[in-house]
């Protein structure tokens, strides 16, 4: 998953550093750890995050590079596993923590979430050829795959007599899933639709399950991580006015169209994407957001 999308190469929104600052903008006006600039988190999760040499690349990567951008901020990044992503935001050794970070009740006690740059749909990783299990119910049973520290761990031991395998990255779910020692393994979509298409040899397909009912999610509160979910940028809680600005020029650009393209950039469905469902709003105004906050939507 290291490698990273051949057209990323040449797109300018993936370099790294503040190149195009509006004007009046300050940086050092924030409160990051290094004045004017952010210490970014990520993980080598192509298509979100990867580095390219010295440059960050990805959707994630564009999405953040071009708010940095209009807050004249240079980017500096760190890569490291999920887990050390999370815990340098926790601890304040990073800025900020991006590429596929669900929000959660829990993660949003000990960080702070910008505004979702977008919504992520369930999505399952099946071997060529076997049937696709179609709602929560047709898990029992089987044996369920994920990374360390993702929010379907949580899900998958909520599924009766199922089998829970968890991996320290992607690389080696899929080639478990592809070998039939796993029957399904929950990531992110656009990894799978990446990786079906640098790796067909691993005979791979994505295939996406009917969400669970919110009778099914009040019976089994864990359910709720099969649904579509807030991915979200992770900022310290030392670092608000960061996190402010940057949900600021998140939602600025459900506005102007920019998420879509990236959207579609990268080989997602902007309405998919970057529409929230009727619940989302309403989970966040009872955790880390005002009750007149509405989750920003591209529609």
């Amino acid at each position: 998953m290291a490698v990273v999308f051949a057209a990323a190469a040449s797109l300018a929104l993936a370099a790294c550093g503040a190149s195009s600052a509006s004007p009046g903008s300050s940086g050092s006006a924030l409160d990051t750890m290094t004045p004017g600039q952010i210490t970014v988190a990520i993980e080598p999760y192509a298509p979100y995050t990867s580095m390219q040499g010295d440059k960050m690349v990805g959707l994630d990567a564009d999405i953040l590079q071009a708010a940095a951008d209009k807050l004249g901020l240079k980017i500096v990044p760190q890569v490291t596993d999920f887990n050390g992503m999370l815990a340098g935001v926790q601890s304040q050794r990073v800025d900020i923590a991006i590429g596929g970070i669900a929000w959660t009740q829990d993660r949003a006690k000990v960080g702070l979430f910008t505004d979702p740059p977008y919504y992520s749909p369930s999505a399952m990783a099946i071997k060529d050829g076997a049937s696709a299990p179609q709602t929560v119910d047709a898990l029992k049973g089987l044996d369920l795959g994920t990374v360390t520290g993702y929010v379907w761990v949580k899900a998958i031991q909520s599924v009766p007599d199922s089998r829970l395998h968890t991996y320290p990255d992607a690389n080696g779910l899929f080639a478990d899933v592809a070998a039939g020692r796993v029957n399904v393994g929950f990531v992110d979509p656009l990894l799978i639709s990446y990786t079906q298409q640098q790796r067909p040899d691993l005979g791979l397909q994505t295939k996406y399950m009917d969400p669970p009912t919110d009778a099914q999610v009040k019976q089994t509160p864990n359910y709720q991580y099969f649904q579509p979910y807030m991915t979200g940028f992770y900022v310290p809680k030392q670092e608000p006015k960061l996190e402010a600005a940057i949900s600021k020029e998140i939602d600025a650009m459900y506005t102007d169209g920019t998420l879509a393209k990236l959207i579609q950039k990268y080989g997602g469905d902007p309405s998919q994407y970057l529409t929230p469902s009727p619940t989302m709003s309403a989970a966040r105004q009872s955790a880390d957001r005002a009750a007149s906050w509405n989750a920003p939507s591209g529609k």
